[in-house]
């Protein structure tokens, strides 16, 4: 990521239950606000996700997100984040840090799993307990305090899924055995010990809540989680797939179905040539633009533009086409041999121009690929203001997401407009001097992104139909989790101290953009990105070139990445004592020696110190060089890339070692 600007079977009976002691200054509840949670009397919407802030409804899952603007978090002007994009959720994020309030929590003292023994997790003791309520089975995680609060008072509990949750799913989740940092258990929230002592009258303010628990307390306890010693306790459910990846399948499919196998229309505005001399690796490169059905509600689509939704909430087209501008490097070998077509995706809030980069041509020169780029609009340099913006009030977020989601349709259709034969292989800017085509339309079209390219490409493969092999570099996903983690984002964060000033109310925030983003970054779409392709959408292979001590997209997310799709990781994946984890890499399985056909990570070391531990960036001299660019700088690197996307197969190119990269200098 580069700045460019700078989450036994049991019942409910009082005879069974031991009530856990009450706070030391209990507040009793006199009644419950609106849109807000009871269960711990303190912040609204905590914990969080919560099916307390859903309904009943007709939707994949049966649920729908019901948040009241009364429950939003509110700016330093005192303006709620507006509700309604929200609502029209079917659940919560595949990858939603859980996020609870916990005043005086010690995780060391209570043994919860850190970052660095994430399989403590699924311990028959664990503290803290993620039980998928369709299995039983505990999911695994990571928890953490927030290293940014700066009133201990007001520190977040955050515990984040080590592999993506299932999409539909409902999730049962207990706290029980924290301690405070003299190891002494704290009490449970007052209201919740209410709710799990004893059966409150019809007319309590709070006998709705508890029949609500009573369901979550039935589940946990058929998972082994008893009553007795429970702090808290509460459920969510996962939004679907068609909640989530709907809206672009709807573009997408609508767009390609007007197009009837031809290619979108598009204009070539500029053709160069280059010598030898100007550059060893690129003979041309063409720019133009290809018209896009415009799903966005404003003319164009530009920056701030939401997406046109229909009484349904699905975008329709506004009826005017947008122009996604494109360039394409044609590499000097596909003179001698048509060359594959690839797609390539930029770094965050970057141009298409990044197509130029040197790495990108020496790739495109070394391994005859063809290499076209557009904008991942929404997230854009021309975006920089609008996403600036957006820091003030989160209620605009959703011009981020939604111009997303264009890009994505804007990524498909340049992608078909390189392959079919009335597309840009039949246009003189893509042929040599006897006309024949630069561009082999018999080979499939491949995918290669770094950055946000690696973050953002990753639901671009997922929703592409003609996208098999594709690589991303230095990927991660989740934005929730990688914000706090990436120097890129320092200042962006000042914008969000100025407006948000409250610790916990950005953790919220964080928990809460993530759904929206969801919808146009490889967290909303990673269950279908290796196995379970989207309908419309063949089977994928994906290489993940992560490198080690990144200081812009974390590592740990890419593990996250590599666990949800299912890839196998080479091994020895780093050098004995480079990584501080108890079992590092931990729920990944090794890859083999011989040529692998499948999806598979490979850690790239340039001698750059570990991160930091916590959810911090790594910011000073004790976390040294950014390694960020090294791995896509490599020349063998490069080979295992052009490999795999030609053949969709991991090949071992550092020879049983761990695979080391030359820092760029």
């Amino acid at each position: 990521m580069r700045l460019r600007i700078a989450l036994t079977s049991l019942t409910l009976a009082a005879a069974s239950i031991t009530t856990p002691p009450a706070l030391a200054e209990p507040v009793a509840p006199t009644g419950v606000q609106r849109g807000c949670d009871p269960l711990t009397g303190g912040d609204c919407l905590l914990p969080f996700p919560n099916d307390w802030f859903t309904t009943e409804a007709r939707t994949p899952t049966g649920r729908r997100v019901d948040l009241s603007v009364e429950s939003m978090p509110k700016n330093t002007a005192g303006t709620p984040v507006d509700p309604a994009l929200w609502n029209l959720a079917d659940g919560f994020s595949p990858g939603s840090m859980l996020l609870a309030h916990v005043p005086g929590l010690d995780l060391v003292k209570t043994g919860a799993a850190p970052v660095t023994d994430v399989g403590r997790s699924l311990r028959r003791d664990a503290p803290i307990v993620i039980v998928d309520t369709v299995t039983g089975e505990r999911h695994p995680y990571w928890a953490e305090l927030d290293a940014n609060a700066t009133d201990p008072a007001r520190r977040a509990l955050i515990v984040r899924p080590a592999r993506n949750l299932r999409e539909g799913r409902r999730y049962a989740v207990a706290l029980r055995g924290l301690k405070d940092a003299a190891g002494e258990i704290l009490p449970a929230p007052e209201t919740f010990a209410r709710l799990v002592a004893g059966r409150l009258g019809s007319g309590d303010p709070l006998a709705e809540r508890q029949r609500a628990l009573r369901r979550t307390l039935v589940d946990l306890g058929r998972a082994g989680v008893g009553v007795d010693g429970l702090q808290l306790a509460w459920e969510f459910t996962v939004a679907s797939e068609r909640g989530i990846a709907g809206p672009v399948l709807r573009m997408r499919d609508e767009s390609l179905r007007a197009l009837r196998g031809r290619s979108p229309e598009f204009t070539v505005a500029s053709v160069t040539d280059f010598t030898p001399a100007q550059d060893a690796h690129i003979a041309r490169e063409v720019t133009g633009e290809v018209l896009v059905p415009n799903y966005l509600d404003r003319p164009g689509g530009p920056p701030g533009a939401n997406l046109n939704r229909g009484a349904d909430g699905l975008p329709r087209p506004l009826g005017d086409l947008a122009r996604a501008s494109f360039q394409c490097e044609i590499p000097r070998s596909a003179f001698d041999r048509p060359a594959r077509p690839a797609l390539y995706g930029h770094g965050l809030l970057g141009r298409a121009t990044e197509v130029r980069a040197g790495n990108v041509r020496a790739m495109a020169g070394e391994h005859n690929l063809l290499f076209c780029a557009t904008k991942w609009i929404g997230m854009a340099e021309e975006d920089v203001p609008n996403v600036a913006g957006v820091f003030s009030d989160f209620s605009r977020f959703g011009t981020v997401a939604d111009r997303l989601q264009q890009s994505l349709l804007n990524f498909v259709l340049l992608g078909r407009a390189m392959l079919t034969k009335d597309g840009l292989a039949g246009h003189e800017a893509f042929q040599d001097e006897r006309g024949r085509s630069l561009i082999d339309r018999r080979a499939t079209l491949a995918y290669d992104g770094n950055s946000q390219g690696g973050i953002a490409g990753g639901a671009l493969v997922a929703v592409s139909p003609d996208i098999r092999n594709a690589v991303l570099g230095v990927p991660g996903m989740n934005y929730s989790t990688l914000l706090n983690r990436s120097v890129a984002f320092a200042p962006f964060q000042q914008l969000m101290n100025g407006h948000y000033p409250d610790k916990l109310t950005q953790q919220l925030c964080f928990a809460l953009i993530q759904m929206l983003w969801d919808r146009a970054e490889t967290n909303g779409y990673a269950q279908h990105l290796s196995g379970d392709p989207l309908p419309g959408s063949p089977r994928h292979r994906v290489l993940l070139h992560v490198a080690f001590g990144d200081h812009q997209v974390s590592t740990v997310t890419a593990e996250v990445m590599a666990r949800t799709i299912g890839a196998g990781i080479h091994r020895p994946a780093i050098a004995a004592g480079r990584n501080p984890d108890v079992v590092p890499y931990w729920g990944i399985r090794s890859l083999p020696r011989r040529p692998y056909a499948g999806s598979a990570m490979v850690v790239w070391d340039s001698g750059t110190p570990a991160p930091p531990l916590t959810n911090t960036a790594p910011h000073g001299p004790q976390y040294g060089r950014d390694a960020h660019e090294d791995p896509r700088h490599d020349s063998v690197a490069r080979v295992q890339k052009a490999y795999f996307l030609a053949y969709g197969l991991f090949s071992d190119v550092c020879e049983g070692a761990p695979c080391t990269a030359e820092p760029v200098t």
